[in-house]
Order: C-alpha cells, then sequence, then structure tokens
C-alpha cells in the first residue's frame, strides 16, 4: 500500500518536526508520571482479576462457569493492558518497578512472557508496519503484503486465500499462539546455543509461568469435573485471544506499509503508519488506551491516561504540517483492516 503524499508543504521551524510537537507535549505536562491514576488502575483491575477467580472456585461444579469464563477472559485482557503499559514505563519511571508490574501481569498472572513481549513490541515500535522490520507483520499464518501471499503454499496459500473470512475465527487460537511463543522465547537456542530471544530474567519468567500454568490447571480441576474444566479452559483462552486480537488489530492493518525507499522522519513514520479509533471512555477503557494508537507511537512512555488530552495537540500539528491523520469509528476500523487483508489475497484468488 503505498504512502499517501501530504496534503500542503510542511511548516519550516528550528528543530525537527518531532523535536517541535515534543515540547508541546512536555510543556502541556503531559509526560509526567500519573502515580495516582495508576494505582487506582491496578487496584480496580486486579480486584476484578482476583475477584473473578474466587467466583471460579466458590461457584463450584456448574455449568455456569462458562459464561463466568467469557467474564474472566475480559479481565484478563484488562491485566494485559497494564502488562502493556508497564512494559512502556508509562507507570514508573524506572526499569525495575516496571518489571515487577510486567512479570506479575504478564508472566504470573496472564501466562505471557513479559520479556519475550517487550523484545518484540518495541521492535514493532521502532518500525511500525515495515515488512522486513517489524515482527507484527511478518509472514505468518496471515500474510500482510502481496509477495507475502505469493510466497506461500499449500495450507498456507489456502488459507491467505480466505484470511479476510477466518481472520476473527483464527483470533480464537491467539491465545494458543501467545503461550507457545512465550515458551520458545524462554527455552528457544540458535544452533551456535545463544537463547533466540534477549531476556533479562529468563529463570525468573520461566519458573512464574509453571506457577501460572500449575496453578490454573489445578484451580479449574479443583473447582470442578475434567470436563467442564477442559471447556471453561477452552472458552476463556479463545476469548481472551479474541479479545487481545481485536484490540491490536484496528491500530496498523491496512495502513500504509513503507519500505527501505520511503525515507520518512519519526513523526511521519509513526503518524502514517497508525490510525486512531473513535470513541468515548468505554472505548478508552475497553481498548486499554490503544485506540489512541498514534499519540501512543509517538510517545510510548506518555501515561494511558494523557492519551486523551494529547490527541488535539498532536491532531492540529499535523494539521499544520500537512501529515494525514488517520483516525476512524471501530467497526470501520475493522472493515478497513479486512479490505486489507482481502486485496493481499487477491493475486492468489485470480
Amino acid at each position: 500500500m503505498a504512502l499517501g503524499a501530504v496534503a500542503e508543504p510542511p511548516v519550516r521551524r528550528r528543530g525537527s518536526d518531532y523535536a517541535q510537537l515534543s515540547r508541546r507535549i512536555s510543556q502541556a505536562g503531559l509526560l509526567e508520571r500519573r502515580p495516582g491514576w495508576y494505582v487506582a488502575r491496578i487496584v480496580l483491575t486486579l480486584g476484578a482479576f482476583v475477584a473473578g477467580w474466587v467466583a471460579v472456585f466458590l461457584l463450584g461444579d456448574s455449568w455456569w462457569q462458562l459464561p463466568l469464563a467469557a467474564v474472566m477472559a475480559v479481565a484478563t485482557t484488562q491485566v494485559a493492558f497494564l502488562g502493556h503499559d508497564a512494559g512502556h514505563r508509562q507507570m514508573f519511571r524506572r526499569r525495575g518497578p516496571s518489571e515487577m508490574v510486567g512479570l506479575f501481569a504478564g508472566n504470573l498472572a496472564v501466562g505471557l512472557s513479559y520479556g519475550w513481549w517487550v523484545d518484540k513490541h518495541n521492535r514493532h515500535h521502532a518500525n511500525p508496519n515495515h515488512e522486513d522490520e517489524d515482527p507484527d507483520v511478518g509472514a505468518g499464518a496471515l500474510v500482510w503484503t502481496p509477495e507475502q501471499a505469493l510466497e506461500t503454499r499449500g495450507f498456507g496459500r489456502w488459507l491467505a486465500q480466505r484470511q479476510a473470512f477466518l481472520f476473527f475465527p483464527m483470533l480464537l487460537l491467539e491465545s494458543l499462539n501467545l503461550h507457545v511463543a512465550s515458551i520458545r522465547a524462554i527455552v528457544g537456542r540458535e544452533p551456535d546455543g545463544r537463547y533466540s530471544t534477549p531476556m533479562r530474567r529468563r529463570a525468573v519468567e520461566g519458573l512464574l509461568l509453571v506457577v501460572h500454568t500449575v496453578g490454573y490447571v489445578a484451580l479449574l480441576l479443583a473447582v470442578m469435573s475434567p470436563v467442564k474444566a477442559l471447556l471453561f479452559a477452552v472458552v476463556h483462552q479463545a476469548l481472551w485471544g479474541l479479545y487481545m486480537g481485536c484490540s491490536f488489530a484496528p491500530n496498523h492493518k491496512g495502513m500504509p506499509m513503507p519500505t527501505a525507499e520511503d525515507e520518512l522522519d519519526f513523526l511521519r513514520k509513526q503518524v502514517l503508519t497508525s490510525r486512531n479509533v473513535r470513541g468515548g471512555r468505554f472505548v478508552d477503557t475497553a481498548l486499554g488506551g490503544l485506540n489512541y494508537q498514534i499519540e501512543h507511537h509517538l510517545f510510548p512512555n506518555m501515561p494511558r491516561a494523557n492519551l486523551r488530552r494529547a490527541q488535539p495537540i498532536v491532531r492540529a500539528y499535523c494539521v499544520e504540517q500537512g501529515i494525514p491523520y488517520a483516525e476512524t469509528g471501530l467497526i470501520e476500523s475493522y472493515r478497513q483492516a479486512l479490505g486489507h487483508l482481502h486485496e493481499v489475497g487477491r493475486p492468489l484468488r485470480g
């Protein structure tokens, strides 16, 4: 997908365009930490998460566990959002406290390797939507460019032809993919013996994943029959993966994909490849602040609560600079993402 041309000649100022914007954001106090807000958010989110598991324990061997599994999928995703914020140091400036929250929210509570996710997500932020640099648009179960589609074979080609229609059903398997990727990141090695994924606290991460898995299985089997336990796990994990995928899909899918030939500065690299999703406080909470994707990519360590206030400043500045600023509703964002997936598979359907 070609990068769009700027609408108007940029306004010339001293310093880089991004530096000018960053100065405005800093002067507005939007890079300051929000400890009170995060304390309240952590207490409410973890409180709901723990209360949900207490309800699972108290409900016992009942088929009502299945709707409760759906509720726990929402609670689990909200905890994962805390891990995301910790990974960007939105809560604390220091690495230590950020890692503690990230390891607790990711490895222990959710069963997702914090170190693996931080490494992968940082590479995404450095080069969003870049086919060769962004791991989120590398060829895999889904393909993101016609070139990737043409390289598929067998079942992968059949999938690529229909990926727009299969996208949401495939998200039901996303939690399994995340769990497997986490384990591979911890134990995977290169042929020369070096670990494939850099990780500061590999042993701790592995131990916390084991504790999470053992505790999860033990709790379910202790309070319900094996059949109900299995069904609870299927519903919980499938809906958690679906919710996670639906939270990240609107952000970049269907937006321009720069190549090595595109010479973009930091400001344009982040804005042109990102899409915001309109909505009120409910959308802010449901998407964990990721609906302000442009602002988040420009200022990754900005506390989530400040993104809403930063949006009008960033949007106005993009208008001044003649930089397209993509913003749409939630349903339309999915339509654009699915439309891109469908178009990518067109060469195979021909």
